[in-house]
């Protein structure tokens, strides 16, 4: 890619593909990724971005040519939408700002961009996988369905702030020490949790559902992993302060049932194929298309 882009970077079909419609993609995907395109992936990055807005402008005219249309109301829903993941009125003009969009483009953009979506769902209907897809896959790929060991627990979590002096540290261990005391004596579990810890698990009475041994830090999992279902921990402190640890189910290592996980690889699959066409409808239009890249 030249140091310097020139004004036009491509004719698809005799329409121009502007160095300005260029900036503002690549605006985009700096701002999404946190920071400006590096050095050493320029070229990489720049042409893939051209090939996506050759490919835009592709299927812009396709779905013009097929007459895919989208009402006025149907737009005004979409930026109802775009205003209110930006939270705020003044987020969202700040991010016009940010990305060199006026509020006219961003309506005119949208409407091609559910015209295409339009287009695109009617070409990927009727591709939903079947039964026998999704037994076949199942059955040819057994190391994905494996499930290592798996225990359900709750917990009752006091913070401990790291930099907190030896006082407040002994109140807090003084305030566990008579809870663990009141849940071994009998009192319920679910309850104590709700009224004292201080976890957004606490809503649920300290259910932490289901986990492998991996998910939790060492110190909470290596006690977990060691109680039975239905015992009670002692104090565990982590990083995050200190715990009672109740475990109330465990699930032993195995393969997860086809029924389980059937639901899940019947979207995966019918995912895959939706993309699959999608990307053939893609390269049929590119195909008839006249395409001269400048740069």
């Amino acid at each position: 890619m030249p140091a310097q882009l020139p004004d036009v970077l491509a004719h698809v079909n005799s329409e121009n593909v502007t160095k300005a419609d260029f900036d503002r993609l690549l605006k985009n995907i700096e701002l999404n990724n946190g920071g400006p395109v590096p050095a050493e992936r320029r070229d990489e990055i720049y042409r893939r971005v051209l090939e996506e807005l050759v490919n835009y402008t592709l299927l812009k005219q396709e779905a013009k040519s097929r007459n895919f249309t989208v009402t006025d109301a149907e737009v005004e829903t979409q930026l109802q939408t775009i205003r209110k993941s930006a939270g705020t009125e003044e987020n969202f003009t700040k991010a016009l700002a940010d990305r060199k969009m006026t509020l006219e483009r961003l309506k005119a953009d949208a409407r091609v961009e559910m015209a295409i979506a339009k287009m695109m769902k009617a070409q990927v209907t009727g591709t939903e996988a079947t039964d026998a897809d999704v037994r076949d896959f199942y059955d040819k790929n057994p190391d994905r369905f494996k499930q290592a060991e798996t225990v359900r627990a709750s917990h009752i979590l006091l913070r401990v702030d790291p930099a907190a002096d030896d006082a407040t540290k002994t109140q807090i261990r003084a305030r566990i020490d008579g809870i663990l005391k009141r849940a071994k004596s009998g009192e319920d579990f679910a309850a104590l949790a709700k009224q004292n810890s201080q976890d957004g698990s606490a809503e649920q009475g300290g259910d932490l559902g289901y986990f492998p041994k991996e998910k939790m830090v060492p110190a909470f999992a290596d006690v977990a992993f060691a109680l039975k279902t239905g015992d009670l921990s002692d104090v565990v402190t982590t990083q995050f302060g200190v715990h009672i640890i109740k475990v109330t189910d465990r699930k032993p290592a195995g393969t997860v049932p086809l029924d389980e996980v059937g639901p899940q690889v019947k979207q995966y699959l019918t995912e895959q194929k939706k993309q699959q066409q999608a990307q053939a409808f893609i390269e049929q239009v590119r195909q008839k298309a006249k395409i001269e890249v400048l740069i």
